[in-house]
């Protein structure tokens, strides 16, 4: 999935907020927050980050610096109170608010959070500021649960962030302000080609990993043979770890066992290859087949669009693989199977070369590489291509456009449902983005739509919470076009709000994954 990034507009930012990996932790600290607030995305300046420490204070700086960004503008605004005149060189900003952070959210003793902070303002060349930081946190160590209340109270986003979820989700507004501020929780996806679950289960508590089952049930209202829509229920399993714990104290996980993917997006996988499956089992649908002239051979072609870093299409990969028969094999009203399917071809696109690579490191990792497919004898032919889903066409120069059964596109967005993820997010975006993204998301459905085949259908997702992204991009879709239907969500859905079209989860509960919105949508006509 692609993620706008977009430097916060702040020209006051001096030459001093490069990131240069030297001194105290705090300084590193404050100077990996002047690089965020310069344009840098916590993901390419975290590692260099935690990777300049020694091994005892990694743990410090990584909750400092994530804490810090959870509290940003409710820091700010707490610090507007304390200040007796504007503070505006945001060097001194940056450094009384990783002060606050430690007296307020992290306990770090009175005498050690202000000394250290006020030598690491020196350390920056900004001794002239001491005097002040000094004071203002001395102040707040005085009576720091009256100042936590204080920033507690109201929300931790930009005016217009919040303004906006405002608008969208006024009955679920207090709680998404408090949710988006806390860390989320780690999820584990288990390739069930490998292991199952409850054996996986088991093999962390062995590791003394301790980690709860999470069972999320979606029901979709797919069209049948008699051209009536019945329930299909699809039950998704992951596990949820009681603390966040790194990948390598995991077993098996460089052997491919398990993936860390969030529990809405272990989602996406099991709704297109169900609505696949339907498809291909409906009675008389081999028109809606390709056959190959030369061989015979019947075969389905799939998309990926906007792949990387490629979890669910690994998760895809994983169900076709350990389900091949059931996808190769389909039932008929006879009640016996036959053999309408010789391949798969799966191609997964991106636009950006190093997505490319990430895509195929993560697939090697998991044993579904072509070349992993090919030793296994899997009936899957895997394509990735480096390549913008606004123009790319899957035909290349055949005639017909009518090239996929089913796209899974995991669209362009804001990422504002990851915040508790990637808490630059409020950061780096700005209302202009929204724009811009959602322009980019139609760019996007317009190319891709008319390569989707008659019957076929489209998994449209996004980690974003805001609905000009999600439901009303939907609603305008299916305004544009006239060969659209959306399938409906049944009852039995455990996850999400019903949506006009479709559903979107909300990261409220400390214990539920991300936000997320799903729509799948059907081809009816050319």
């Amino acid at each position: 999935m692609r993620q706008t990034s977009t430097a916060p507009r702040n020209n006051k930012l001096k030459p001093s907020s490069n990131l240069i990996m030297n001194g105290s932790v705090r300084v590193r600290v404050i100077r990996t927050l002047l690089a965020i607030q310069n344009g840098k995305s916590l993901a390419s300046v975290l590692d260099p980050l935690l990777n300049s420490m020694h091994d005892g204070d990694r743990g410090f700086a990584h909750a400092l610096l994530l804490t810090t960004l959870r509290q940003w503008y409710a820091l700010s605004r707490l610090l507007d109170t304390l200040a007796d005149n504007p503070i505006d060189e945001v060097e001194v900003r940056t450094t009384i608010q990783v002060g606050l952070v430690q007296l307020l959210y992290l306990e770090v003793a009175d005498h050690a959070a202000i000394h250290e902070t006020v030598e690491a303002a020196k350390e920056i060349e900004f001794a002239h500021a001491t005097g002040l930081i000094n004071a203002i946190l001395r102040k707040v160590a005085k009576n720091p649960s009256k100042f936590r209340k204080k920033c507690d109270k109201k929300h931790s986003l930009p005016n217009w962030l919040a303004y906006q979820l405002k608008q969208d989700w006024s009955e679920e507004y207090d709680d998404l302000m408090q949710g988006l501020r806390q860390p989320a929780p780690m999820f584990l996806r288990v390739n069930t080609a490998v292991t199952s679950i409850e054996d996986y289960q088991q093999a962390l508590v062995e590791f003394e990993v301790e980690a709860d089952l999470v069972e999320l049930t979606s029901g979709l209202q797919l069209e049948n043979s008699s051209d009536t829509a019945t329930s299909n229920s699809i039950l998704t399993k992951g596990l949820r770890l009681h603390q966040s714990t790194a990948v390598n104290a995991l077993p098996q996980f460089a052997e491919g066992a398990a993936s860390v993917q969030d529990m809405h997006a272990q989602l996406a996988a099991p709704l297109i290859h169900s609505a696949l499956l339907n498809k291909l089992s409906i009675k008389n649908d081999d028109a809606d087949v390709d056959t190959d002239t030369n061989t015979n051979n019947n075969e389905i072609r799939i998309l990926d669009a906007c792949a990387a870093p490629g979890g669910k299409l690994a998760h895809w990969l994983e169900l076709i693989s350990s389900n091949e028969s059931s996808l190769f094999h389909v039932k008929q009203d006879n009640a016996e199977t036959s053999p309408v399917i010789s391949k798969v071809k799966i191609t997964a696109i991106d636009n950006e070369a190093p997505r490319i690579e990430r895509i195929h490191t993560n697939l090697q990792r998991l044993n579904l590489s072509q070349h992993d497919l090919q030793q296994a004898e899997k009936n899957i032919e895997l394509n990735i291509v480096c390549a913008d889903a606004t123009t790319w066409q899957g035909a290349g120069k055949k005639k017909s456009k009518l090239v996929f059964d089913a796209i899974l596109l995991d669209s362009p967005c804001t990422a504002t449902g990851v915040i508790r993820r990637h808490p630059d997010i409020s950061l780096l975006r700005t209302e202009e983005d929204v724009e811009q993204t959602a322009l980019l998301q139609a760019d996007i459905l317009h190319n891709l739509w008319p390569q989707l085949k008659v019957g076929g259908y489209l998994l449209y997702v996004t980690c974003s919470i805001l609905k000009q992204e999600n439901v009303e991009q939907m609603q305008d879709f299916m305004t544009y076009y006239n060969n659209v239907v959306a399938v409906e969500f049944s009852d039995d859905c455990s996850w999400g709000i019903e949506q006009a079209i479709g559903r979107q989860c909300l990261p409220i509960d400390s214990e539920s994954g991300d936000g997320f919105y799903y729509a799948l949508l059907q081809k009816t006509a050319e």
